[in-house]
């Protein structure tokens, strides 16, 4: 806390005693504290054995992992009495299912997974890191029932001999068996520790930590298991909540369906309490194969309930927790109605290319002002990187994720920071050509840019809190990244420009700024070209909208149309040509497709592809199966080449429980984690046809291991939070003895057909019809209120609305060119022209709109600075003329050329390096800072003259017939 509390103020009174220059030893403190403050989420990071870069919590797109959004199914919320008709669901039932899908999917809580509400009616799932089958195997635990089991726990008055017969088995045994049934087992303890009273059968074993090797202490309870088909599992309770026991204290009540009802009344009726020996027998709440919880049974339980037992009201709501876990409050739709998954490896891979366009167009933006502006452009320079580490330090320090648009908005930040440094420098250029001295020049440049500097960060903000308001979490790091960066471009500026300059002058160590001017003097009469500049965005703007009808529904990207995105690979080098043709006839609805290059891709056999088109994932997965059927189009699969089935004998430690059953070896010719092939046999043997027996819960009957491990695809560095599940080609899976090895077999070959069909998908996006109606009406709420309160802050600093109309005007423009632009850059790409400009086939989605609420940000930058100008030049001079218009165009021009070509070479770059996350984003922002320079001058300001002459057209008299409208205004 001292180091970046009391050390910078130190510093800086050290440094400005040094300088003498004591009074500014405030600024100066300031500025250090402002980076001390910056650093220290990393020092912090660091201070605990990790790297600087754990201080950066990255999004899935970067570091690869799961968006799930699942929808409440309304019509059986309300058939379970959990909503009125018409009305929402509670929020409290949201809340505690939640809890629920929190427990199943990240049990032990250690794993960075996030659960939360979403609106009135979903629930969103973001899973880190994980690979997309590890995914697969969440999604099921997220919709399906755990293995939710009630049991008696054993004790000495009515199981004497099955104790003793139990006590007997070795430590590493945990199941007494009568012939081929299981009678009773051990069950570890989920607590640290045991309930010995009313004569429970507990025993202690000692187990290795798997973690930290060492040898811990495990309490476990003895389990009297009744048949298989009495046995009572979550599968038959519908709800759990907390209540009160009859002396008022905490409990917990529950409910079960019919068939649960008379299992549970049974097992109830025959463990009731004897009451001459006031003895109690105790139920056993399993979960996973654990005991979670063994209250005391005091009356027959049927239908609903109480479990009382002393309780806290932790206790309880763990318990309801746990028991909530095996049965939802109110069921999900099963298929997710918006999914964003992507690997670890494409993702360190978009990583790479954010880093590589962020440092390249620093480079050449720092090269560039350096250059131009020399000893100012070195400051300016200095105040870019103090910006980008005051972002980077703001979003650490907050925790806010950096997302793939996030980094856009990084980027595009460096470019738009230059615009206020640009405004000060040519207000100085001005003053010095007035023959000011260079205090006052400093002076008069940052005190006459500062107006056009605020107004101009105002607006982009507004757009920046629109964007987060209405954006999903990836374009909400877009939107955090912008707003931070906007608003420390102020402070880096304003504030540390300013001191800089300030040093600099009071020390005499620069008499004289000397700065290059490509651009001097011009009288331009641009006004006079605004019939052919209308005519051009005309016919611009109507090229645009007929490429936009002709596409249709092509238009739009999966988030605003629905459908599926998949990433596959193939073995082989495929041309786009034949890969889109092939596509073309498996899906005759129309399908677009995008090459993808991931690093080291060149030194592999196979090429990536992206496919979008409006089906779900089913058909989707069945459209690239009958499109590359044939070997010389095989895509990557993982296949199950070899299964060996065998006995087990007596086994030790964690795999006592599968003593007996059966084991099978299994090879495949590519990599699958422990954890999804434990899935696929779990759910195989639960819905396998031929089975023996009917299997509820297979998970717990099964355990994978790993074997042979396959070497990862990246070396890249990763967030050490996030766990990336090792892969292999060999494992063994084994089974307990309730699993007949025949069973086991079957299942095993079930696994196989299914990976056979399954192509590998290392990225998957795909979104239901409702969501992505919904995501249209929220661009088109958010572009259309970015607009209104741009009218209407500029009404209020200009206090004239023409003001406001004028640059809405321009903006519109661009934002019509911009859209036509996609279309017609799609068109270009299956052309021979489209690889040479580096076109594909865009879409309009979410980040695109990000895109155009950005380029209207930008766009009215530039605006602000000319009508500023207009504003400063017309005075306490009423009217507003044709020759003050193109007098403040003329004067401004310099500046407005100089901040849209710095833009472009940051929006060059990224459009080059950035990948192809934010291709079609670049693409955009290209077109948008070209149309953007273009409308402020040709667009927004014939429209502010023609509004300004129509005001006094409208204020003059009627009978002053003389009164007539010329270039100079009202004449």
């Amino acid at each position: 806390m001292a180091s970046v509390f009391v050390l910078p103020f130190v510093l800086g009174a050290l440094i400005a005693r040094a300088l003498r220059l004591e009074d500014l030893s405030t600024r100066i403190s300031v500025v250090l504290f402002s980076i001390f403050a910056s650093l220290a989420p990393f020092m912090f990071v660091m201070s605990q054995g990790h790297s600087w870069k754990s201080a950066i919590p990255l999004g899935i797109d970067l570091a690869g992992g799961t968006n799930l959004v699942y929808a409440i199914d309304s019509l059986a919320a309300e058939q379970q009495q959990k909503k009125e008709p018409g009305q929402s669901i509670p929020v409290a039932v949201i809340d505690k299912m939640v809890a629920a899908i929190a427990k199943r999917i990240n049990p032990s809580g250690a794993e960075e997974v996030t659960v939360r509400r979403v609106g009135n009616d979903r629930i969103e799932i973001i899973i880190p890191g994980a690979d997309p089958d590890l995914v697969e195997q969440k999604k099921r635990l997220i919709t399906k029932l755990g293995s939710l089991e009630f049991g008696i726990v054993a004790n000495d008055k009515d199981h004497q001999s099955t104790i003793e017969k139990a006590m007997r088995l070795s430590p590493t045994v945990n199941e007494l068996r009568s012939g081929d049934r299981v009678i009773a087992s051990w069950r570890d303890n989920a607590k640290d520790s045991v309930d010995q009273s009313d004569r429970q059968a507990v025993r202690q074993v000692q187990r290795t930590d798997p973690v930290t090797g060492e040898t811990v202490d495990v309490y476990q309870y003895l389990i009297i298991h009744n048949l298989p088909e009495y046995t009572v599992t979550g599968k038959y309770l519908t709800h759990a909540a907390p209540g009160t026991d009859q002396s008022g204290g905490p409990a917990v009540n529950f409910r079960f369906n019919a068939r649960g009802a008379a299992l549970f009344g049974t097992l109830t009726q025959n463990n009731l309490p004897d009451t001459t020996e006031q003895f109690h027998r105790h139920l056993a709440i399993l979960l996973d194969g654990k005991v979670y919880s063994a209250p005391r049974i005091n009356s027959r339980i049927s239908d609903s309930g109480t479990i009382e037992g002393n309780f806290r009201m932790e206790e309880v709501e763990e318990l309801v927790g746990v028991l909530n876990a095996g049965a939802l409050e109110v069921p999900l739709k099963q298929t997710p109605i918006s999914e964003f998954t992507i690997s670890p490896l494409l993702g360190v891979d978009v990583q790479e290319k954010g880093i590589v366009a962020i440092l390249a167009s620093s480079i050449i933006v720092f090269a560039f002002v350096i250059i131009y502006y020399r000893t100012a452009g070195v400051i300016a320079a200095l105040s870019l990187v103090l910006n980008l580490l005051l972002v980077v330090g703001a979003m650490a320090f907050i925790s806010a994720t950096f997302t793939l648009p996030g980094l856009a908005g990084l980027v595009l930040t460096i470019g738009m920071a230059v615009d206020s440094n640009v405004l000060i420098y040519e207000r100085m250029r001005e003053e010095f050509a007035r023959g000011a001295s260079f205090r006052m020049a400093i002076q008069n440049g940052f005190d006459k840019a500062f107006a056009a500097i605020i107004d101009s960060n105002v607006t982009s903000l507004i757009t920046a809190v629109i964007l987060y308001l209405i954006g999903t979490d990836l374009i909400r790091g877009f939107a955090v990244s912008l707003f931070i960066g906007l608003s420390m471009s102020l402070f880096s500026v304003l504030y540390f420009g300013h001191l800089a300059f300030d040093i600099l002058e009071r020390k005499r160590w620069v008499k004289k700024l000397t700065m290059m001017q490509f651009i001097g003097e011009t009288k331009i009469d641009f006004l006079k070209s605004q019939g052919w500049a209308f005519a051009l965005s005309g016919a611009v703007i109507l090229a645009g909208f007929a490429a936009l009808f002709a596409r249709g529904a092509s238009n739009m990207d999966i988030d605003m149309s629905g459908g599926t995105m998949a990433t596959l690979e193939f073995v082989n080098k495929q041309t786009i040509d034949d890969i889109r043709s092939r596509l073309e006839q498996a899906f005759p609805n129309g399908v677009s497709i995008e090459r993808l290059t991931v690093g080291g891709e060149d030194q592999k056999a196979g090429t990536r592809y992206r496919i979008r088109a409006t089906i779900d994932r089913k058909e989707m997965i069945a459209g690239i199966n009958t499109a590359f059927a044939d070997s010389e189009h095989a895509v990557v699969r993982v296949s199950l080449d070899d299964i060996a089935i065998s006995q087990l004998g007596e086994l030790k430690d964690d795999s006592a429980r599968f003593s007996g059953g059966s084991e099978a070896k299994v090879k495949l010719n590519g990599g699958i984690s422990a954890e999804t092939f434990l899935a696929y046999v779990s759910d195989s043997l639960e819905n396998n046809p031929t089975s023996s027996t009917k299997y509820s819960s297979g998970s717990s009957l099964l355990q994978v291991k790993g074997v042979t491990e396959v070497p990862k695809a990246s070396d890249a560095p990763v967030d050490p939070k996030i766990r990336i599940p090792a892969k292999y080609s060999e494992l063994i899976v084994q089974a307990t003895p309730e699993v007949t090895s025949q069973d086991l077999e079957s299942s095993l070959k079930l696994v196989q057909e299914r990976l056979s069909t399954e192509p590998l998908l290392d990225e998957v996006n795909s979104f239901d019809t409702s969501v992505a109606n919904e995501t249209k009406w929220s661009a088109f709420y958010a572009v259309t209120a970015s607009l209104i309160m741009i009218i209407v802050y500029m009404w209020f600093r200009f206090e004239k609305v023409y003001f406001g109309i004028a640059a809405v005007s321009a903006l519109a423009h661009d934002v019509l060119v911009t859209l036509g632009a996609i279309a017609l850059g799609a068109y270009l790409s299956k052309t021979p022209i489209g690889p040479l400009l580096m076109l594909e086939d865009f879409k309009i989605n979410m980040n695109q709109i990000a895109c155009l609420l950005t380029i209207v940000g930008y766009s009215l930058n530039d605006t602000i600075v000319i009508f500023d100008r207009i504003r400063e030049i017309k005075g306490k001079n009423p009217n507003i003329t044709y020759n003050m218009i193109n007098l403040a165009v003329n004067q401004t021009l310099s500046r407005t050329l100089l901040t849209a070509f710095t833009t472009f070479l940051v929006v060059v770059v990224l459009y080059i390096a950035g990948g192809e996350g934010i291709h079609g984003f670049a693409f955009s922002m290209l077109i948008g800072v070209i149309t953007g320079c273009y409308s402020t001058v040709y667009i927004a300001n014939p429209v502010l003259l023609w509004l300004v002459n129509r005001e006094a057209a409208a204020k003059s008299v009627p009978q002053r017939a003389g009164v007539k409208l010329g270039k100079t205004g009202v004449a």
